[in-house]
């Protein structure tokens, strides 16, 4: 061990395990745990540390001195400076191990609970290319690279199309090609950054709260639609109009064009007017014959065709005979309530964002389905006794909160409820091995599956049956 500038200098740790956040785990020559990024399992490294605590250190790799046999190369040129696929340097059946490995510690350590055996995870047929939503931002002064930086090359135009640098919510790092959504995305995004230099339109200043371009979403569906959107600052009408006229012609495919004229002081959508400028306000999503209309607010999963996986898992595990009554709980716009609608008797969705609730309905209306009754309002207000007595004690109960997990009213009431099954759908096994041990003197896990919704990061999708004891 050394010090360099009061950071310490640790020489030739071995990374032992990936760890939360994407992050990779050593230990030191004294037991200490250090978190490191951009390291893999196996690799031995020289690491330099920038942040301490009582039980850990916080550094990054100075020098891989031992490559493991794990690594691959990253496929994007961007990797380790864009920070949206952390994992892209480990090879996928690799990620899919640690994966799971993380769902069985968060169980067992943090819910301190009996399970049965983990179900092998299920990985994502597509690597790469799998997500239907995309959000770029413009700017006007553009992240340098380090080896930009060091060359001799004058960069006269600083305007970039892309992501954001991890933690900096002014840097913008531009981009030509990214792998996580298949084309045309990677043309559309090109030919709208080449076509607004030539108008000379100006790329927006998160700083100096300026300029007219201010970000671009593109969504896409299994069927072949495709939605483009573009926040403008300001409702400047000639350049507006030729910059989508262009679009439009380029892209004739596109089924929605959209724009927002957007004058606050961040980029949110949910407050905002959204104006078709050609063809629908919407694309349309298919699963099992299920139409879903997606409009820009839409909440939708990612990556359709896992979640289409996903679905099945929860479809099997609920164990509908056809004559339940099945309560959803945080139901979004309602797609795992239509897509269960068929095996149960009827279905009641909670959900506390009203457009979600709006969309939900018109979906059930375009699938003439019948037996949904949806609810909006705050989950841990709405779900009570009065709910159970007024909509009836369920059969069966699919819960898939957000990543906080759910509230302690919410638990005590499906104690309460005790409904004979339990369908725990959760995105941070953390805090669903949490809401388990709330639960586990009432109810019995049964079986547990991993999906895996997010290649090449660490994100895990986990799924657990309950059943009252």
């Amino acid at each position: 061990m050394a010090r360099r500038n009061k950071r310490l200098v640790f020489e030739d740790l071995k990374v032992i395990d990936a760890g939360a956040k994407g992050k990779s785990v050593a230990k030191t020559p004294d037991g200490k745990v250090v978190f490191i990024t951009h390291a893999v399992p196996g690799d031995r490294v020289n690491v330099e540390t920038y942040k301490k605590r009582k039980n850990y250190y916080e550094g990054k790799v100075t020098q891989i001195k031992e490559y493991s046999k794990k690594r691959v190369d990253p496929k994007c040129v961007y990797f380790g400076t864009c920070g949206g696929c952390k994992w892209q340097n480990m090879g996928y059946e690799h990620q899919l191990f640690y994966k799971q490995n993380e769902v069985e510690n968060n169980l067992k350590r943090l819910g301190k609970i009996d399970i049965p055996p983990v179900q092998p995870i299920l990985g994502s047929e597509n690597e790469y290319y799998y997500r239907n939503k995309m959000e770029f931002s413009f700017s006007d002064s553009k992240w340098l690279t380090r080896d930009q930086i060091q060359s001799d090359e004058v960069i006269e135009n600083r305007n970039a199309l892309g992501l954001h640098i991890p933690g900096m919510w002014d840097k913008v790092l531009d981009i030509t090609e990214c792998h996580l959504q298949r084309d045309p995305s990677n043309s559309i995004r090109n030919f709208i950054k080449t076509r607004a230099d030539e108008l000379q339109l100006p790329f927006f200043n998160t700083r100096k709260q300026s300029g007219l371009l201010r970000t671009l979403m593109i969504r896409t569906s299994s069927i072949g639609e495709i939605m483009v959107l573009i926040q403008f600052y300001q409702n400047d009408e000639d350049p507006i109009k030729e910059m989508l006229d262009s679009i439009a012609k380029e892209f004739p495919e596109i089924t929605s064009l959209l724009y927002v004229i957007n004058e606050k002081a961040n980029d949110t959508l949910y407050d905002q007017e959204i104006i078709c400028y050609s063809g629908r306000d919407h694309i349309f999503e298919e699963m099992e014959g299920l139409r879903f209309k997606i409009n820009a607010k839409s909440f939708y999963q990612t990556n359709s065709e896992q979640a289409y996986e996903l679905y099945k898992v929860v479809r099997e595990f609920a164990n509908l005979q056809g004559d339940e009554l099945v309560y959803d709980l945080y139901t979004g716009t309602g797609t795992i309530a239509q897509f269960l609608s068929k095996n149960a008797k009827k279905i009641i969705g909670v959900e506390s964002v009203p457009e979600a609730i709006e969309a939900a309905i018109e979906n059930t209306k375009l699938n003439a389905i019948d037996t949904i009754k949806f609810i909006v309002g705050d989950m841990k207000k709405v779900f009570n006794k009065e709910f159970v007595l007024e909509n009836g004690v369920p059969d069966v109960v699919i819960t898939d909160p957000p990543r906080d997990g759910m509230h302690k009213d919410v638990v005590n009431q499906l104690i309460d409820m005790a409904p004979k099954r339990i369908v725990y759908v959760s995105c941070n096994s953390a805090t669903q091995a949490r809401d388990l041990a709330l639960m586990d003197l009432h109810f019995k896990v049964v079986k547990i599956q991993p999906v895996d919704m997010f290649p090449q990061t660490h994100h895990v999708e986990n799924v657990v049956l309950l059943e009252k004891r």
